[in-house]
Parts: C-alpha cells; sequence; structure tokens
C-alpha cells in the first residue's frame, strides 16, 4: 500500500523543554536572550534548538510596545493605586527585557482611531498593550491591526485580542466563602457597575452563595457612583437608614468601597467585625492601615503587567497561538475585618 509520506511535526517549545529537563517558560526566556537564565541552561536550550532544528527567535531587545491607557486607568492611577502597581510591574518587565513602553491616553471619543492609526504608521512598534479598555470601537480597531496586542485587566468576549487579568470571579468566590464560613448567610455586595471585569467579581459572590444554598436576593446588591470611600460610606448609610440592616457581612468589588463601608457603618455605631464583618477585593497597600485592618483578596497587580508584557513579547516573536485569556490567581489576606456572625443587630433591625 502507498501513499504520501506524513509531514513531520514541527518542532514546538514543549519539546525543547522535555529534552532539557526544564520548564516551557525557561526556554522561551533562554531563546529570547532573557537575563535570569544559568548560562549552562542557556547553552543547553540553544544547542538543542539547533539539533532539532528548531527556528530561533531573534530577541525583542530594542523594541518599542505601544501602552494605551484608558480614561479609566488613569482615574485610577490618581485615586486607588491599582494602575500605579500594574505600570510597575510592566516597566520593570519591560526593562528587564530591554523594551521600550511609550503611553498613549484615551480620553476622548475618537482616540482610538488615532492611536490605533499611529501605531499602524510607525514600523517602530511591535505590538500593543491596552490597559483597562471595555469600549467594543477600541477592541474592534485593535483586532484589525495587523500587530500583536494583549489586553492588560480586561478581556474580549469575542476572543479576537488576547488578554490578561486577575482571575476576578474565583477572587469574590473565595472572598464570599471565606464570610460564609464564618457564619454569613446574608452578605451584602457593594461595587460600581460598568465594566466586565467587575461583572465576573459579581459573578463569583454570586457563585459562593448558591454553591452552599443561600439566596443572591437583589436587594443584597449595591450600586455605587464611583469607588471613592465616601460615595461607598453614604451609600451604604442611605441602605441601612432606608431599609433597616438586613445583612451580616459586606463584600466589595474594591478595597476603597470596603474602605468607605467600614466607615459609614461605624458612623452609625456599628463595629466592624463585631457586629458587621466587612471584606476588599484588591489588596491594596493602604487597606493594611485602616481600623480595623481590612481582610481582603490579593490581587496580584505587579504580576499582571509583567504577565502582559511577556505574553506580548511571545506574540511578537511567532512563539504564542492562538488568542488565549490569560487569568491570574488570586489568595485571601487574613487581617481583622471578618468576624464570625453576630446576629444580634439585624434580629433587632428586622422586629
Amino acid at each position: 500500500m502507498t501513499g504520501e509520506p506524513k509531514k513531520a511535526r514541527r518542532t514546538r517549545l514543549d519539546d525543547i523543554a522535555a529534552k532539557c529537563g526544564v520548564s516551557i517558560s525557561t526556554v522561551s526566556r533562554a531563546l529570547a536572550g532573557e537575563k535570569g537564565v544559568r548560562p549552562d541552561i542557556r547553552k543547553l536550550v540553544l544547542e538543542t534548538a539547533s539539533a532539532v532544528s528548531y527556528a530561533l527567535p531573534a530577541s525583542v531587545a530594542g523594541k518599542k510596545v505601544m501602552l494605551v491607557a484608558s480614561g479609566a486607568a488613569m482615574i485610577d492611577y490618581v485615586r486607588n493605586q491599582f494602575t500605579l502597581y500594574v505600570l510597575e510591574g510592566l516597566n520593570a518587565r519591560a526593562a528587564a527585557l530591554g523594551i521600550e513602553l511609550s503611553m498613549r491616553p484615551i480620553a476622548d471619543k475618537g482616540d482610538e482611531a488615532r492611536v490605533v492609526a499611529e501605531m499602524r504608521d510607525d514600523p517602530s512598534f511591535g505590538g500593543m498593550l491596552i490597559l483597562t479598555v471595555d469600549e467594543e470601537d477600541m477592541l474592534a480597531a485593535a483586532a484589525d491591526l495587523g500587530k500583536p496586542v494583549v489586553l492588560v485587566n480586561s478581556d474580549d468576549p469575542y476572543m479576537r485580542l488576547s488578554s490578561v487579568t486577575p482571575c476576578n470571579r474565583s477572587a469574590a468566590f473565595i472572598a464570599a466563602e471565606r464570610l460564609i464560613e464564618a457564619g454569613h448567610e446574608r452578605i451584602l455586595f457593594m461595587l460600581r457597575p460598568g465594566r466586565r471585569t467587575i461583572e465576573r467579581r459579581l459573578e463569583g459572590w454570586r457563585d459562593a452563595l448558591q454553591l452552599h444554598g443561600l439566596k443572591a436576593d437583589a436587594d443584597l446588591v449595591l450600586e455605587v457612583d464611583d469607588w471613592l470611600p465616601d460615595l461607598g460610606a453614604e451609600a451604604i448609610t442611605r441602605l441601612v437608614r432606608e431599609k433597616g440592616l438586613s445583612f451580616t457581612a459586606v463584600l466589595t468589588a474594591g478595597d476603597s468601597l470596603a474602605n468607605g463601608a467600614v466607615r459609614g457603618l461605624q458612623a452609625m455605631g456599628y463595629a466592624v467585625p463585631k457586629d458587621i464583618s466587612v471584606m476588599g477585593i484588591d489588596d491594596l497597600p493602604q487597606s493594611a492601615f485602616l481600623n480595623p485592618p481590612l481582610s481582603t483578596v490579593h490581587i496580584p497587580m505587579r504580576e499582571l503587567g509583567a504577565t502582559a508584557l511577556d505574553l506580548l513579547r511571545d506574540m511578537m516573536l511567532g512563539l504564542a497561538a492562538p488568542r488565549r485569556r490569560v487569568e491570574l490567581a488570586c489568595h485571601l489576606v487574613e487581617r481583622g475585618s471578618v468576624a464570625a456572625v453576630n446576629r444580634v443587630h439585624v434580629a433587632t433591625e428586622d422586629r
């Protein structure tokens, strides 16, 4: 029986990693000429790649990357510093890779077309990072750019673009489950709506309640107009005055709202956590200095920036296909704002 010979499978990074006994990321860094790889390992990887006729990629050192930041990202940079730490991670990784970052803010409608046109027309830019952007106009324009693009702290529902985010859904799930373990069944969720990343956190809160047979009632979701702590304090004060205290714990979609919730509850005479427990999500440094120190879920902000640039680098080198959505794990940080449920105040308010 005759037939055409089978085409040999192209050697991949995992093949080289297996032969060398190292991780795929080590192989990728060694081939890209990055720092932090032992000389003997780098030599082994290069020799193995050459032996199997693997096409060695060029280094990204000296390349330029455009960083497009939304108005929301820049506002956060000034107020709550989440963006600040993402940028710290990006800048440190760019320095290690020898990449030049060039920031372009998007402040007004129509800026999307301007920055995309600049990126397309300037051959010195090898790729683009887009920070905290959900707008379809920007995503669609970036998808047609013809150069590598990675979304940072956002995602594309159509998966036209690769993205790196925290695992927001599991972050909220972890936080809500910690409160449930402490005996809380009525957990208020505070958020500023509008972003998909925050919707994921709302979904995580629902997941935890439903897993434990608890109702995710609509009256347990409190929307706030902005992330400012003062607005969070006003919102929870207004809710309790109008409808009474129908919850024993508060989970917020961000530490700044948790800060506001604590202030508002304390101003009404409630003790945190003795009367009401409060849990945040983010783990901003200032949260450790609140009174009481805030229990929260740590979001790997610096790692978010570094991982996004690593993914973009791999795309620029032709090493990352197809498009992918990367989510980074988050973990609980126990401090002093969560305690076992106290039903006395709720029972009193409900009478």
